[in-house]
């Protein structure tokens, strides 16, 4: 428990010391929650970026030494525009992008060479560029691309990428080998969602895990690392829902995404699920702060709380590998029949009131694992 000492008052007023090091932990907590979600994107970069940067060289060399271009500056620009750090390549998005830098170079190069530079150029450019690549494709992505590299055209000598037209070659060149990338190595939709689903369940369990210390302990010090906790993981909870959405958008495009329309919608509301149950989670270790340290038995709340931590656990595991979670819906079932304020905390409104806070998150998480939400409700124990 934080260390006290009374004021004039009468009142106990927490020591500066105490004070230091609880916010002093806090920022520990922050700073590792921040340091694992960087790790976890990390990974999932690594092996995109390797490729993208290997076919950007070899863009690169490709124009520098077939095409004679001293500096094919376009190139290796128009591969990582075009794949970026992520595996999940969908061909038509790529063709898009390749389209629309090959668009703003060649138009931007033509028109420089008979207009020249300067600030009304590069609004006739721009206006050109994004007009033809409207009338090429609805794709925004082609006509935003289109328009930045009309503009960087503009402020780029010519002389650096070969000439008028070289440039042109290059943005060609760099789109071709982005277009084989993606064709060879056609990722899975359902892969970047998986992963950000495991991960940010996960956060959800270990918060949950250091809520239940808290209730165990009687320390408002555990139930703020909780709520710190909670906190520092919607970055993880934001991406994933943002990846889900984009992912199942792309499903309906996609030749290899279109099969797996129904799993992604399914990971999308496990996303907006999961984000709700922490919602709830953290309202719930806001309002423990004052039952905790009195005399109230929190011991049986504590233990529903484990439950619900393990089974998150078994649901993060099976959202991650793609398997039904019928293991973690048994469990969150009978987390949902345990938290009976009737008989946890009866006699004591403060501890009942927490588990009625306690089912809201419960439901979601019986939703997020395959319920319907009539049989997820009826879980619960009526009042």
């Amino acid at each position: 428990m934080t260390q006290a000492r009374e004021s004039a008052g009468g009142t106990a007023t927490p020591e500066p010391g105490a004070v230091e090091s609880a916010r002093k932990a806090f920022r520990r907590l922050l700073l590792r929650a921040r340091l694992r979600q960087g790790r976890s994107r990390v990974r999932a970069a690594f092996w995109p970026v390797i490729q993208a940067s290997l076919a950007s060289g070899v863009a690169y060399g490709i124009a520098h030494y077939l095409f004679g271009h001293p500096y094919p500056f376009f190139a290796p620009v128009s591969v990582w525009i075009c794949l970026g750090f992520s595996l999940d390549r969908q061909v038509r998005k790529v063709g898009e992008l390749a389209i629309g830098v090959a668009v703003g170079v060649g138009l931007g190069d033509l028109i420089v060479h008979f207009i020249g530079s300067g600030w009304w150029q590069v609004a006739v450019v721009l206006a050109t560029s994004a007009l033809v690549a409207r009338f090429i494709d609805r794709g925004a992505l082609l006509a935003t691309q289109a328009g930045v590299q009309a503009i960087v055209i503009v402020g780029l000598p010519a002389t650096q990428t070969g000439g008028p037209g070289g440039r042109l070659v290059d943005a060609l060149v760099g789109g071709a080998i982005a277009l084989l990338v993606a064709t060879l190595t056609p990722g899975d939709p359902r892969r970047r969602p998986r992963a950000l689903g495991d991960e940010g369940t996960t956060e959800l369990a270990e918060t949950l895990e250091l809520l239940a210390r808290g209730f165990r302990s009687g320390d408002v010090d555990d139930l703020d690392a909780a709520l710190v906790r909670g906190r520092a993981s919607e970055p993880a909870l934001e991406e994933w829902q943002a990846t889900a959405t984009s992912a199942q958008e792309l499903s309906r495009v996609s030749p290899v995404g279109r099969k797996h329309r129904a799993e992604l919608g399914v990971i999308e509301r496990q996303a907006l699920l999961v984000d709700r149950a922490m919602r709830s989670v953290r309202v719930l270790a806001r309002r423990a702060r004052p039952v905790a340290g009195v005399d109230h038995d929190l011991l049986p709340v504590a233990a529903i709380v484990d439950r619900f931590a393990a089974g998150t656990r078994v649901l993060a595991e099976a959202i991650g590998a793609g398997r039904d979670p019928v293991t973690a819906r048994e469990i969150l079932a009978g987390t949902a029949a345990a938290a009976d304020p009737r008989t946890v905390g009866a006699g004591d409104w403060q501890v009942q009131s927490l588990v009625m806070l306690l089912r809201s998150p419960i439901v979601d998480m019986l939703e997020a694992a395959g319920m319907s939400p009539q049989d997820a409700r009826a879980a619960l124990h009526e009042l």
